[in-house]
This record gives structure tokens, sequence and C-alpha cells, in this order.
């Protein structure tokens, strides 16, 4: 039986799977330690469980758990590796290479070390979202330190060229970040394989908790450098300074061993259910995909609705099926996503994109009520709006 509302805004925030959770609890009552109490069981039970998590976390990504640096989230683990890196290469450089696709979290940070005299390349992307690599390394200068590029967008669900951008960063002994909140858990990632330095990932949005993410740090060819943002008792190798958070990392460690083991099958299915979505919404008048068709997550489409405001059309949906209008971080700003400007859409046309994301615990029944009611509030929006009625009788 369908139960509403339909939730198909995974990219913002994933539920807790009942598996964390219930490897959670123990401990927030019974295995209460602090990890940094070495000097009784409570403490020592405590730093196994944290320590068996930073393997689980390791593993999704093919790292060393002595690589795994816990933090607050993706936002503080991007912010430490940016501000970081800028200080501990500072004597080597002062540059630095983004895109303008990037969260805010990236992007917000890099504008604020150019108050602190950093030079920022924001790169533009294709049209389908996606960083021309010609383009990135004719920006490389010699005072060139890192390259910050996201793998996958949050909003258009688009992927980068990952192995691409990481060749070149070594080719040109650049460090290179990436943001990969929304592809950690979802699709394969190696970094390794990809040679990548340093890698922002969180909990929440692969059905873990809220609060707790990591920054993975190369140790070897090259061992990175970063200055640490928090100061205080030294935990965290150094890196980051804190009382853990066992439980939070605890769920963390249990959601990244599950995503790892179901992520193939569950891809396949949601290919499947999110194509049939798509499919079905394209085939109204004025409905166009956003971002790449061919290079982006499983999970994700973005579709512009001409002559429909997102907003008003969510709002006569959101009592029903959850969904966004763009990052969860910006959403309550009037302009239109900058994401979608980026890739050359207008103001109307970006004005009237949605967002669908779909998750672990969407059903097929959930789409077909989806498709059914997006499909009838575009019509009947549609028909009140004079635009539309003026675009009609110039096509006949």
């Amino acid at each position: 039986m369908l139960k509403l509302p339909v939730y198909l805004d995974y990219n913002a925030t994933t539920p807790c799977d009942p598996r964390v959770v219930e490897t959670m609890l123990p401990y927030f009552t019974q295995d209460f330690g602090n990890a940094a109490s070495r000097n009784h069981s409570f403490g020592w039970k405590a730093e196994e469980a944290v320590e068996r998590a930073r393997e689980q976390v390791a593993e999704i990504i093919g790292a060393s758990p002595k690589e795994i640096i816990f933090t607050s989230g993706a936002t503080e683990a991007g912010n430490l590796a940016i501000k970081g890196v800028f200080e501990a290469y500072a004597l080597k450089g002062n540059h630095v290479i983004t895109t303008n696709i990037e969260h805010k979290a990236v992007l917000d940070t890099c504008k604020h070390l150019e108050k602190k005299g950093a030079e920022i390349t924001f790169l533009p992307v294709k049209n389908n979202g996606i960083i021309d690599i010609p383009e990135l390394e004719a920006s490389i200068r010699p005072n060139t330190i890192l390259i910050a590029v996201m793998y996958a967008n949050n909003e258009i669900g688009t992927i980068m060229p990952v192995a691409e951008i990481g060749a070149l960063a070594k080719k040109h002994n650049i460090l290179f970040f990436t943001d990969a909140t929304q592809a950690v858990g979802k699709i394969p990632v190696d970094v390794q394989k990809d040679n990548i330095d340093l890698l922002a990932m969180t909990a929440h949005k692969m059905y873990g908790p809220k609060g707790v993410g990591a920054l993975y740090v190369r140790r070897r060819n090259p061992r990175v450098k970063i200055v640490a943002q928090i100061d205080g008792g030294g935990h965290e190798r150094g890196m980051r300074s804190g009382t853990l958070n066992v439980p939070g990392i605890v769920g963390f460690g249990k959601a990244s061993e599950i995503s790892w083991r179901e992520m193939d099958k569950e891809a396949i299915r949601l290919k499947k259910l999110r194509d049939k979505l798509e499919i079905s919404l394209l085939e109204l008048e004025e409905t166009h995909l956003n971002g790449s068709i061919k290079q982006r997550l499983p999970h994700v489409t973005n579709l512009a609705f001409k002559y429909v405001e997102s907003d008003a059309l969510m709002m006569t949906l959101n009592k029903e099926i959850a969904i966004s209008s763009g990052s969860a971080c910006t959403s309550a700003s009037l302009e239109p996503s900058y994401v979608l400007k980026a890739l050359g859409w207008d103001d109307d046309l970006a004005h009237g994109s949605l967002r669908f994301s779909l998750g672990r615990f969407t059903t097929e029944e959930e789409i077909d009520f989806t498709i059914e009611k997006v499909k009838s509030s575009v019509k009947t929006m549609r028909e009140m709006s004079p635009l539309w009625d003026m675009y009609k009788k110039e096509m006949i």
C-alpha cells in the first residue's frame, strides 16, 4: 500500500537504515566511553569500535584506514582539505583550480581563501555539466597547488571525468581534492586508481547518521600535508581535534559496509526506476533533461518544465511528494540554481527545473504515483499560464 508523502529527495539526505541504527544503539548507553580514554575498558571498547568503522569507511573508497580522518560532515572535510592544503603548501604556491558548479562548501571556502591571498580559477563546465579537460590543463600555472573538482554534482547528478583529472594532477605534481559526497556509496570510487589525494564524504548521504563525515588524506605517493583547522587535544593524528562522535562513527562504518555490499544491485534497481520516471515525464511538451544523459549517477534526474515555476509546482506537490529545485543548502534562495545557469540555461528554464533523487526505500508504486501527479500538476499549471497560451498559439 502506498504511504504518503513520497520521498524523492535522497540527494538532500537519506533516512538511517534500521541496520545502522541497531548497530549504533549500544554506543549511546552501554558502550558510551570516550575513544581517547585509554586507561580503562570503556575507552578501549570505544576506540576499537572507531577503528573498525575506520576500516569500513576506508574500504568503500579503496583507502587505508590510516588515511581516514573523521569530521562532523563533508562541509568540514572540504574546509579542512582546501584550507589545510593552502596553508601547508604556501611556500610552493597559492593557486587553486575549481569549477563554477561545486557545492557551496567548496565555492565559499575558495572565496574565503581569496581574501587570504589565494588565486582561484573557477572553471566553467560544458552544457552537459562536465568539465573540459584541455581547458583544465590550460589553466594550470607554476604556482598551482590544488585542483578541487567534485566527483558527482548534487543537483544534476553528472559524474566528472575523475580518472582524467587525477592523472592530469599527478602529471603536473598538483594535489587533487574531490568532494565525493554524492558518489560514495552510490557508485564505485577508488582513490588509488583515480589518483585522488584528498576526498570528502559524509554518512547521511548513504543511510547513516547526520553530523559525521570523513576526509581521506593520501599517505603515500605523495604523502599529503594539511594544516589542522581545529586546535585542541590532537585527535585524529593531529588533523582534527575534538572528542570523537563514537555512535555516529559506528553508524558511518555500518552504512559504508552495507552500501559497499549492496551498491551494484541497488544501482541497477534505481536506474530502472529513474529511467521510468524520466522517460514518462519527458513525454510532456517542452520538458528537458538537465545535465548529461550518459555520464551521471543512476538515481538522479533533473528536469526542466518550460512555462512552469518550479517553486509553485513544488507547492502543489509538497504534501504528497518531497522533491527539490536544487541543493538543500541553497533552497531558501529565490535565485535560479547557479548550477543550471552554468549549463547555459536562461532564468525561465532554470526556474522551471526540479530534481528527483531516488533511494534505497523508493518503490515502483511511488514512482508510478509521482509520474501521475507531476504530469497532472504541470498540465494544470500550464493551462493557467499566459506564457503557455502564447506558446501554443505560436505553434498553430
